[in-house]
């Protein structure tokens, strides 16, 4: 059974299918939870969208990792590994990009921040085009990174066996986090804590996305110093004591006893379960220097970006209301100066006949 079972490739479809599903979820969520996609047919519109980006990502992603690994198996070829970690490395500073860019937007979307309008004098929000490209672009760079991951596994024969039943616990296991996440945004009915939620899950998930890419970079160019590592432990091991006789026969540099150093992985380490779930959110056991650099100024980047969008959201608003208030003032000028109008006509002609004595108001009264 153990065979079958691989911790690593666990962890490995478990952390991709938590970043996929994360994102697929939030925009599901904005979709039905925008103002502007409450139209039934529209909202239909966009959830098929989601699908059918999703669908086509994976299956693209399936055959090109099969196109690739195919041939290099039956070749017996190893895959260049450099150029692999540059190609995974690239799509995470795209995929970085994006994720930040919705979790800038998520706000506007869900209706708490307004909205600007185009020269058609619609708002400008979430459209078909950007739920295509930034869905197919996020599953496509998950199901590839399995690929690559797994080639060492498939083209060395060690632990290929243990892919398919390992791949299905960690997509299970992947899944079920991501699902719990959804599920957790549909019910909350606070729209405003539901933005902050989703906003801040997805600058982590950027923030982790665009550190994991500037690590591969280091990987293949050179790392910096290693500032801390509590993923990984020494373990000394001693080996068979030295009789007394082969320790005078023996050299005076050859120890007593033999000292073997293993490096075993902490329940601390990134690298498997649990908190392999947490590194797409920016989790490390271990920091290079080249990381802390990249976590904490893409950080202050994001939260520099979402203060920056709150003040302008907060003068658009009041802009808006101005407007408002700029378009109803015409007709509240026109009633006040009809109101003021009939006033002087009607003292006018108190004046004009003169202020009535009580003896003409009694015969008003007998003549009636």
């Amino acid at each position: 059974m153990s065979d079958l079972i691989n911790g690593a490739i666990i962890t490995i479809f478990a952390r991709e299918m938590l970043e996929g599903t994360v994102i697929v979820g939030q925009y599901r969520t904005v979709v039905m939870r925008s103002p502007e996609w409450q139209d039934p047919e529209r909202q239909k519109q966009g959830l098929r969208a989601i699908n059918m980006a999703a669908l086509f990502a994976a299956v693209l992603a399936i055959i090109v990792c099969t196109a690739v690994t195919v041939p290099l198996a039956l070749l017996s070829k190893e895959f260049d590994e450099n150029i692999g970690i540059i190609i995974e490395g690239v799509s995470k500073v795209i995929a970085a990009i994006c994720v930040l860019q919705l979790s800038l937007k998520i706000p506007k979307f869900l209706g708490v921040y307004p909205s600007k309008k185009g020269s058609d004098g619609k708002e400008i929000g979430l459209s078909i085009k950007s739920i295509h490209f930034n869905v197919a672009w996020n599953l496509w760079r998950e199901i590839a990174e399995c690929g690559v991951f797994l080639l060492p596994f498939i083209l060395t024969g060690e632990g290929a066996k243990a892919i398919p039943l390992s791949g299905i616990i960690g997509i299970v296991v992947g899944g079920l986090f991501g699902l719990i996440i959804y599920v957790a945004n549909k019910k909350m009915k606070n729209t405003a804590w539901l933005a902050a939620f989703m906003a801040i899950l997805l600058l982590f998930l950027s923030v982790g996305l665009f550190v994991g890419g500037c690590h591969e970079f280091e990987e293949v160019w050179g790392e910096t110093t290693k500032v801390y590592n509590i993923g990984v432990r020494e373990v000394v091991t001693n080996g068979r004591a030295l009789a007394w006789e082969q320790r005078f026969l023996a050299s005076e540099d050859v120890p007593a006893e033999e000292t073997t150093i293993i490096y075993e992985k902490t329940i601390w380490s990134e690298k498997q379960l649990p908190f392999a779930l947490l590194k797409p959110f920016g989790y490390s056991a271990g920091r290079t220097q080249l990381q802390i650099a990249c976590f904490w100024s893409w950080l202050t980047l994001g939260i520099v970006l979402h203060i920056w969008k709150y003040i302008s959201s907060k003068k658009i608003r009041e802009a808006q209301e101005l407007a408002e208030k700029e378009h109803a003032h015409p007709s509240m000028v026109k009633s006040l100066a009809h109101q003021d109008t009939s006033l002087v006509a009607s003292e006018d002609v108190e004046t004009a006949s003169g202020p009535s004595s009580p003896d003409d108001d009694e015969e008003e009264a007998i003549e009636a």
